[in-house]
């Protein structure tokens, strides 16, 4: 279990070793053990996070689930502090289980445990209301670290995922400067219904839904909207439409 990880680091943190003592400080004034709920598909993998987190004195595993669905039922019923959860599992993925857990149990922090290094999967996990995203290539004495992180009121993003994002804003913000003096394209207003609910961050299944449309026919005028704005991601397309006011998120 030990070696399925690499390190981790806080996306924010300037420098471990200056704030080494403030941690240790942090996690002995915590009167209560930080109470976490494992979510993920395989068994095994939960298995070996219990106990590796068992080792913890400050942590304490209060429940585990196999699936989105079962998390937030979990989370309903234990109020965990923290949520520890994979974002593709069957049933319910994790990140469409987020926005159901922070209504459930508003006070759960949840962290994103994956394997999934998709800038796409980063968003929409950040917009459902994940604090942390983490790759599974962390070291497993690194989860608990993390852990105290979030818990005490940190974010946390794997260095390869924050240096994508990081990429990904400036590569946004030198094109919309580029186009600046250029009229915003049309788009129709179908496509102007599903950017909105893109911005509010439902999937392609639930704008489907929503509209009462094929998750084709979604897909279809995603691919449209980037081509008319010349953007790449659905991240870029929401955040360029606000800053041109082809919409305003409230």
């Amino acid at each position: 279990m030990a070696d399925t990880f690499g390190p981790v680091r806080d996306a924010n943190d300037a420098d471990d070793a200056a704030c080494a003592d403030t941690g240790a400080d942090a996690e002995s004034s915590r009167k209560e053990p930080i109470r976490v709920l494992v979510v993920d598909d395989h068994a095994l993998f939960r298995r070996g996070l219990e106990i590796v987190l068992a080792q913890e004195e400050d942590i304490q595993v209060v429940g585990e689930a196999g699936d989105g669905a079962e998390a937030v039922d979990k989370a309903a019923d234990l109020l965990p502090d923290i949520v520890l959860m994979d974002v593709r599992m069957p049933k319910r993925g994790g990140i469409e289980a987020c926005t159901s857990i922070k209504e459930v149990a508003p006070s759960a922090k949840i962290i994103m445990l994956t394997i999934s290094d998709e800038e796409a999967d980063l968003y929409d996990a950040i917009k459902a209301g994940a604090t942390g995203y983490l790759l599974k290539e962390i070291s497993t004495d690194e989860v608990a670290t993390a852990i105290r992180a979030v818990a005490d009121g940190q974010s946390q993003i794997s260095p390869s995922m924050a240096s994508k994002l990081l990429t990904e804003f400036k590569s946004m913000i030198q094109r919309t400067d580029e186009r600046r003096l250029v009229p915003a394209p049309r788009l129709t207003d179908r496509e102007l219904e599903v950017l909105k609910l893109v911005a509010t961050g439902m999937n392609n299944r639930d704008i489907a839904k929503e509209l009462f449309i094929s998750e084709n026919t979604v897909k279809n005028h995603v691919r449209n909207i980037l081509e008319k704005l010349q953007l790449h991601s659905r991240m870029e397309a929401v955040v360029y439409a606000m800053r041109e006011k082809i919409l305003e998120i409230r």
